[in-house]
């Protein structure tokens, strides 16, 4: 029986860790096949470069040993021209292909950015739901620029490394067998050394970009959450939290900077001892016979071109460990299972009618965890849907099901007669809008939040929408009006008006079916005045399902389901809720009780 840890358990682990990182590294280069034809002739590029490199030195024995040994001053100006040549074509060539590679990198960057925001874009909700938001912004942004790095300096120096090696090889058994094979003996105190190094170099960097992804998050998280922490006094706590997972990044950061720093003089050593290696047996050739000095002169040029390829592609492997390591990551992103497609023979939908159907709906985040039970309900055409119950009573999911942002577990949902999961989602998602207790405003103008409810409207449509909800006037009161320029979320607006800007938003989109989140929770209490003289006008003849923070907002609605732990408790009216003096009613009396600081907000 094989003990948990043992010496198999680790070799096997080790296995798996070398077999993924083998097939990163084989997909990553996958992403270069497109490109096949650009990299071909980065590669000829390469190729040029590496044979000017390897003829330097033999021009340099050249001149050494016939021209400037016989005094040949003509002889000598030849050779320097043709050095020149070579080593200006070999300049050429480089500049050429860090063009090339670079510009092929920079196109599979730029793919691999647009794939990652559109697997994103497509993910399930349920995906989102359990990853924080600062990590998946570390993989957009930082293991991508470690794929920016790798694309545009290391797979140049790469190829350009391995070719060069190779010709430096060549050309010194062509020099000088004896002598080639002697320096030859240290390539696998070379070669351990390199594995050394790269073996330890390759867990730490997996760990940066691990702890960078934690420090990104937690940014995210505490940025958007300093009101909160001062609220509640935990600026210092938060910091300290922060300087932890600053110090695990730093650490990492460190310690993967000290295997790699430590490379350079290793391989300094060893260049050092070739040097010494070539100057000695070389010194013993040449009073042999065996080899000229010119010989000896340039094998010291080609024992230094064989170790800067070395000491590159060391670098490069330690950028390749990074990048790898940021790769892994960001092919986790695209490995996600996309949101379930449209089945085969879902059917759009035509004009909407509004009626919604539950029948007997069950559903869990987690299937191991139901969070609704045996659900039903049935709305005809512009009636109104009240949801009440405490926070975690399963309101907002029942309100999700409807747009189809999840599948149910069991039974079904049903608009105008037909399964939502049998119709497409955009045709479904087109005819309803959504206002949460917490809008969403992006970065932009007032007008183009507005209109982010309907692509191509005009500036009457805007304004007309704002007009129906009452936010008319505070925007023409901004700097620039409806061209005023809000932060990222409306940070420069008060909650209420980035209220009503998301009321203005579900107006100009006309929805059939219309979602109310608790969207009159946050706002006072002469904005919510407003409102419901708009709400009058905005569920007419729409169908809408509103969950209900302030139960005297949801008097006139159609019918009022009761929740509680997931199921159906109550239904009915107000007026036969009330009269029922069930959970309904105990809540109405709680919220409006008379004795001040007593009232229970319905979440």
């Amino acid at each position: 029986m094989r003990r948990p840890g043992g010496i198999e358990s680790l070799a096997e682990l080790e296995s798996d860790r070398a077999q993924r990182r083998g097939k990163v590294l084989r997909r990553l280069v996958g992403e270069l096949r497109p490109h096949g034809r650009l990299m071909g002739v980065a590669l000829v590029f390469i190729l040029v470069g590496a044979l000017c490199q390897a003829a330097g030195p033999y021009l340099v024995s050249q001149a050494i040993d016939h021209d400037i040994g016989s005094g040949d001053g003509r002889g000598l100006l030849q050779t320097l021209s043709m050095l020149f040549v070579v080593y200006a074509v070999g300049a050429l060539a480089q500049r050429a292909q860090t063009w090339r590679v670079g510009h092929t990198g920079q196109k599979v960057l730029a793919e691999l950015r647009r794939r990652l925001f559109e697997r994103l874009q497509q993910l399930p909700l349920a995906w989102f739901d359990r990853r924080p938001l600062g990590d998946l912004m570390s993989r957009l942004l930082s293991d991508v620029d470690t794929l920016n790095q790798l694309f545009a300096q290391g797979l140049t120096q790469l190829l350009g490394s391995v070719l060069g090696l190779v010709g430096v090889l060549i050309a010194m058994l062509a020099l000088n067998v004896r002598l080639a094979l002697a320096c030859f003996s240290l390539i696998p105190v070379i070669v351990l050394t390199t594995w050394f190094f790269a073996s330890r170099a390759r867990s730490a960097y997996r760990k940066t970009r691990q702890t960078v992804g934690d420090v990104t998050a937690n940014l995210q998280e505490e940025i958007g959450g300093v009101r909160q922490a001062q609220a509640f006094n935990r600026t210092e706590k938060n910091i300290e939290r922060f300087r932890d997972r600053n110090a695990a990044n730093r650490d990492a950061n460190v310690a993967a900077v000290g295997i790699t720093s430590a490379f350079s003089p290793a391989i300094d050593l060893l260049s050092t001892l070739s040097t010494a290696l070539v100057i000695g047996y070389g010194g013993v050739l040449v009073l042999d016979g065996r080899l000229t000095v010119g010989g000896v002169a340039a094998f010291l040029i080609y024992v230094q071109q064989f170790f800067r390829p070395v000491q590159l592609a060391a670098s490069v492997a330690t950028l390749m460990q990074s990048a790898l390591a940021g790769a892994e990551r960001i092919f986790g992103i695209l490995d996600e299972t996309p949101e379930p497609p449209d089945a085969p023979t879902a059917v759009a939908l035509g004009s909407l009618k509004g009626q919604v159907v539950f029948d007997r709906v069950s559903f869990g985040y987690d299937p191991e965890r139901p969070v609704l039970r045996d659900v039903s309900f049935h709305l005809e055409p512009g009636q109104t849907l009240a949801l009440v119950g405490r926070t975690g009573a399963g309101k907002t999911t029942v309100a999700s099901l409807v747009p189809r942002f999840y599948d149910v577990t069991a039974g079904s949902v049903r608009i105008d007669g037909e399964d939502v999961r049998q119709v497409t989602r955009s045709s479904l998602r087109q005819r309803m809008a959504m206002v949460l207790q917490e809008p969403f405003l992006f970065s932009g103008k007032v007008a183009d939040n507005i209109a982010y409810g309907k692509p191509g409207a005009t500036r009457e449509d805007v304004e007309a929408a704002a007009k129906a909800v009452h936010a008319h006037d505070f925007i023409t009161r901004l700097p620039q009006g409806y061209d005023s320029v809000i932060g990222e979320g409306g940070a420069t607006l008060s909650q209420g008006q980035r209220q009503l800007l998301a009321f203005a938003r579900a107006v100009i989109a006309d929805p059939r079916v219309l979602i109310l989140d608790e969207a009159t929770a946050n706002i006072d209490t002469r904005t919510e005045a407003l409102i419901q003289l708009a709400l009058g006008r905005l569920l007419a003849d729409r169908t809408s399902i509103v969950i209900a923070h302030r139960l005297n907002t949801i008097r006139n609605a159609d019918l009022i389901l009761v929740m509680d732990q997931g199921a159906v408790v109550e239904r009915g009216t107000h007026d036969e809720l009330l009269a029922k003096g069930g959970l309904y009613a105990d809540l109405y009396h709680q919220q409006f009780r008379d004795t001040p600081g007593k009232t229970q907000a319905l979440g």
